[in-house]
């Protein structure tokens, strides 16, 4: 998320248009092609940078989601325990060295998942107990591998059964976030067979990158969550884009963050002085169908989880005048190949 005035988040927004009504894993029967599928993009804030209490309110809103009837369940980018939104905003955390930045990554490293470890195995099992797939991410740390000095974003897919299906680490982090991650391989750029249809995942700018997508695309998937920190309106454009280009419905989910979460070892921007309420980080969470119109939302400002009710069957209509993979496609003029690790 590049650098930005933290009132860019809660400025001036587009009014919404008019609404209309890794490599394949194991885990439930595919969803059938004209099954509807009720989802849930969760709007909220975690308990920022602190991993087991951030974990406890995913299974918690898991748990609520489930109980409105969701069979998908998403969250917004690196919601495990919470976006770096500090190093947009906070003066002095990109410097050369300090104490205090330095203080605060230690303190995200310790509160960053190990994939597999005890975090992802209790996912799992809210997964399997509310018999929901779900997709989450956070700040990955490696132990005693290569790599163990580097922090990833990466995204998670939990089947129904509790299976952890496929991993996406982030290819590029963008702007500043390379102080706080690495780059990412080719893992996970691919949808995998779940009880809600073939469902995908991409993060944040990845959406600008053309070939991700396309790779993506290829994979065949019915539900792609893209995962932002906020879906502002350049990023609903993306999200909107992709579900129009891939032909998928796609949920564009972000959270909250106020400026009281912000990490108490760095100096706050003057503008938030005794506003520890403030949103730094806004939401814009909406759900789009495949043919780029938006299906719920976008709603800002606060905690909500969003459900809407996909139908599938709409797919097979849509593709009629676009498919990347097939009839709009030149594979006899491009070539294209992914490096999977």
């Amino acid at each position: 998320m590049p650098k930005r005035a933290a009132r860019q988040e809660t400025a001036k927004r587009r009014e919404a248009p008019k609404r209309r009504r890794s490599t394949p894993g194991h885990g439930a029967p595919p969803a059938a092609g004209g099954e509807v599928v009720r989802v849930a993009a969760v709007q909220a804030a975690p308990v920022f940078l602190d991993l087991q209490a951030s974990v406890d309110k995913a299974i918690e809103l898991v748990r609520r989601a489930a109980a409105r009837g969701a069979r998908l369940v998403a969250f917004g980018e690196t919601w495990l325990p919470g976006y770096p939104a500090w190093l947009d905003l906070c003066p002095g955390s990109a410097e050369w060295n300090s104490p205090r930045a330095r203080a605060v990554h230690a303190r995200l490293r310790a509160n960053s998942l190990v994939i597999p470890g005890p975090e992802t195995a209790r996912l799992g099992r809210a997964a399997r107990q509310h018999g929901v797939v779900l997709v989450i991410g956070g700040h990955e740390r490696i132990e005693g591998a290569a790599g163990h000095g580097t922090l990833y974003a990466t995204q998670m897919i939990f089947g129904s059964d509790g299976a952890l299906l496929s991993t996406h680490r982030k290819l590029v982090p963008t702007h500043a976030e390379r102080l706080a991650w690495g780059q990412g391989d080719g893992g996970g750029l691919a949808a995998v067979p779940t009880a809600c249809g073939r469902v995908g995942t991409l993060i944040c700018w990845e959406h600008w990158m053309p070939l991700a997508r396309q790779a993506m695309h290829e994979s065949g998937e019915a539900i792609h969550v893209a995962a932002w920190p906020t879906v502002r309106d350049m990023y609903q454009v993306a999200s909107r884009h992709y579900a129009f280009e891939g032909r998928c419905f796609v949920l564009a989910v972000g959270q909250i963050i106020r400026a009281g979460d912000l990490p108490r070892e760095l100096e706050l921007p003057s503008e938030f002085d005794g506003r520890p309420g403030a949103l730094v980080v806004s939401g814009g969470t909406c759900v789009i169908g495949p043919d780029g119109t938006l299906l719920a939302g976008p709603i800002f400002d606060r905690e909500e989880i969003l459900v809407a009710d996909l139908d599938l069957g709409r797919i097979a209509g849509e593709s009629m005048s676009l498919d990347v993979t097939g009839h709009y496609n030149r594979p006899d003029l491009f070539d294209f190949r992914i490096r999977r690790p």
